[in-house]
């Protein structure tokens, strides 16, 4: 008989929790319905990360300095050392995915009295994985290409402009709205063709650059 005088005054006192507390809800939301009150603060809602990169529709300038790992093909630049790279351009932020952008650079190497260096002129895009911080990207582009070379041991010295491209992947690493750290790597292709004894000869100079520069936004 006590159990079960315990047990339903127990329930008792629960049905009565409940009651009071649907009432006390029933009453705020009343308030809230008139305009009494303010709404209580969302409960668990994160606030989304503050975003750090450039918005849509921003021109940006970007530098790079770099090294130059030239292709190792017979036809090319096999036994050349590694050597510099650079590039400076501007670009555009069309969507949140996407950038086009304009660069000029050069890159250079060379192997005893050997020397062969390209300048680039291109112009290509980029697609970007948004995000607040870190945005990697892939980018791809076209251009005409500058090259010279000055072999005295085959006996070419010469120039040659012609139709080249490019693949690059890279990541953003902002430090604020306007400036991102920048790595980047990058494949330039190009075959010019140069004089030797009257007779064209082409020489595949295309090759790896690795760059560490930075990317500002006005």
């Amino acid at each position: 008989m006590k159990k079960t005088l315990v047990l339903a005054l127990s329930m008792f006192l629960v049905v009565g929790f409940v009651a009071v507390a649907d009432l006390a809800g029933a009453a705020d939301y009343d308030r809230y319905e008139r305009g009494t009150a303010p709404p209580p603060p969302p409960r668990y809602r994160s606030e989304p990360p503050p975003m750090r990169h450039a918005a849509q529709g921003q021109m940006y300038l970007f530098t790079h300095l770099g090294v130059f790992d030239p292709n190792d093909d017979a036809d090319g630049l096999r036994g050349y050392e590694s050597g510099g790279n650079f590039d400076v351009g501007f670009g555009s932020r069309v969507s949140p995915l996407f950038a086009v952008e304009a660069t000029v650079g050069g890159y250079a190497a060379d192997n005893g009295p050997d020397e062969a260096a390209v300048v680039p002129l291109t112009i290509g895009g980029r697609l970007i994985i948004p995000h607040p911080f870190i945005e990697p990207y892939l980018g791809g582009g076209i251009g005409m290409y500058f090259s010279s070379l000055d072999e005295p041991s085959s006996g070419i010295d010469d120039t040659s402009t012609d139709f080249g491209g490019y693949l690059s992947i890279g990541a953003d690493f902002w430090l604020n709205q306007r400036v991102a750290l920048n790595f980047e790597g990058k494949y330039h292709w190009v075959e010019p063709s140069f004089d030797l004894a009257g007779s064209n000869v082409d020489v595949d100079m295309s090759g790896w650059t690795a760059n560490l520069g930075v990317r500002i936004s006005f």
